[in-house]
């Protein structure tokens, strides 16, 4: 085992188990570098724009009385990074972007465009990765990058409110003053909104197509008191409603953390590692994180990051959160000295000092950023058995061959969910068609979900019926219908037409 096993230090808290860094996410600047891509409606030309208005100096007028001259963005260059995706796939052509502070705001925005038949993308961090958070053909953006109040912190119940458009790692740093932690860290941390995170909230507000505000902000755990309507919301990325504020529960932030990066030569070992973790390391296992070769030698190669091991077909990532040091470094000690004693881990090197931990984890968390340095990338964010978690790679190697520059994967290992990545020169339709609809089918078939974490968007609606049944995506359209009837909210996105 490599050095450092018994460094002492500390680093800000993870998430449950498999669920840490996600896409590397959007800086704050709207800049754009770098060629743009060709428009949606062009690339994806199935798709039609709806019977929706077109913006005229009325429309204009109206938003401009309500928010001023400083939070809406009419100058076509500055548009520019509202229309882009972050990794570049999709470009809309939004002429108008709104920037409310307040749910009122938002109410008389929505209410406004719902008589006027005007199209409205809502848009947060801009981190997505199926296109969910930009126009597809001149919708007006509706930006919750102002809202980023926080409204309370209760340090006894554990309990975070505030507005939708505050940033995640903004909110950590403030509940590191109470003792606290967020329950989810992303690599798109210092840039993803919490508005668009919202999957284990306590309550929200939202508000409706029409402008009605739905109040169903509880800060309680227990609340079972008739349907649950915050559920409508959670994963609706947009088309029922704009999620104005949420309530969380927010855990104490671990007193002990440490870290271990390992080295594995087979699939099949990785899967008795994680077992083995789970029954020795017990409660304080936090995340198992899930690498391959060709992923970690795309941040080594491309972005120059230094890796502490040497080449290994896969690499796993093991944090664990407790309260007493000495205790959870025992445990990791046995732990890893079983595994390697069993030839499960041929490598390895763990540490709880803070720098070490910060640039392990930027081994994981920057390969979204450094696959786009390749050329065209075709993401895939699925969920799998265990057992099959790794199988799409070698099916994809096998059915692109050369067509590919590189295919790797890395992902949540915890909890079953692979980033399949596909680097090609240049986007193609040929290609697009080899991988799709095979790459769905093949989750399909394994019982898997074509949407781990990053929803549906745009790029998706035509193939949810790979992992929801025809009655449950009609209740869902009715859903739409009826709390959408003008279908003005985030159109084209999430269902098929």
């Amino acid at each position: 085992m490599s050095r450092g096993l018994r460094q002492l230090g500390r680093l800000r808290a993870a998430c449950s188990l498999g669920t840490r860094p996600s896409s590397f996410g959007l800086s704050q600047s709207r800049g754009l570098t770098g060629a743009l891509p060709e428009l949606t409606k062009d690339r994806y030309p199935h798709v039609k724009r709806g019977d929706y208005a077109t913006l005229d100096e009325n429309h204009l007028r109206f938003f401009t009385e309500l928010l001023g001259t400083n939070r809406i963005v009419t100058d076509p260059s500055q548009c520019e990074g509202y229309n882009v995706d972050w990794i570049k796939n999709v470009r809309g052509y939004s002429q108008c972007v709104l920037r409310p502070k307040t749910t009122e705001e938002v109410s008389r925005i929505l209410a406004f465009c719902n008589e006027h038949r005007i199209a409205v993308c809502p848009q947060g961090g801009n981190t997505g990765l199926v296109g969910g958070s930009v126009p597809v053909f001149d919708e007006v953006v509706l930006s919750t990058s102002l809202m980023n109040e926080i409204i309370s912190t209760d340090d006894t119940s554990g309990v975070l409110v505030c507005q939708a458009g505050c940033i995640l790692e903004s909110l950590d740093t403030h509940l590191a003053d109470h003792g606290l932690m967020m329950p989810l860290d992303l690599g798109a941390k210092g840039s993803c909104q919490i508005g668009g995170q919202c999957g284990t909230v306590l309550g929200l507000e939202a508000v409706k197509a029409n402008g009605e505000i739905l109040d169903c902000l509880s800060t309680l755990k227990k609340d079972n008191t008739g349907y649950h309507l915050k559920h409508l919301f959670i994963g609706s990325e947009g088309t029922l409603g704009i999620v104005t504020k949420v309530a969380i529960h927010c855990p104490p932030k671990p007193k002990a953390m440490n870290l271990a990066f390992l080295g594995l030569d087979s699939f099949e070992s990785v899967l008795k590692t994680l077992k083995k973790a789970k029954h020795e390391l017990g409660e304080i296992l936090s995340s198992c994180e899930f690498i391959d070769e060709r992923s970690l030698d795309l941040v080594t190669s491309r972005l120059k990051l230094k890796s502490p091991l040497a080449v290994h077909p896969f690499y796993m990532l093991i944090e664990t959160h407790g309260s007493n040091n000495d205790h959870d470094e025992e445990k990791l000690n046995t732990f890893l000295e079983n595994v390697m004693a069993e030839g499960l881990v041929l490598d390895g090197t763990a540490t709880n000092e803070v720098s070490k931990m910060k640039n392990i984890w930027e081994l994981r968390e920057r390969i979204t950023e450094g696959l786009p340095l390749e050329g065209y990338v075709f993401k895939y964010d699925i969920s799998l058995p265990i057992e099959s978690f790794y199988s799409l790679v070698p099916a994809m190697k096998e059915r692109l061959g050369e067509s590919a520059v590189r295919i790797c994967g890395y992902g949540h290992l915890g909890d079953g969910n692979l980033h399949l990545n596909i680097c090609v020169k240049e986007f193609t339709q040929d290609v697009l068609k080899r991988i799709e609809p095979f790459v769905y089918e093949f989750t399909s078939k394994l019982k898997g979900s074509i949407s781990a974490e990053h929803g549906i968007g745009f790029r998706k609606p035509k193939y949810i019926h790979y992992s929801k049944s025809h009655t449950s995506i009609e209740l869902m359209k009715q859903l739409k219908t009826m709390m959408d009837p003008n279908g003005i909210l985030n159109p084209y996105k999430v269902l098929p037409s």
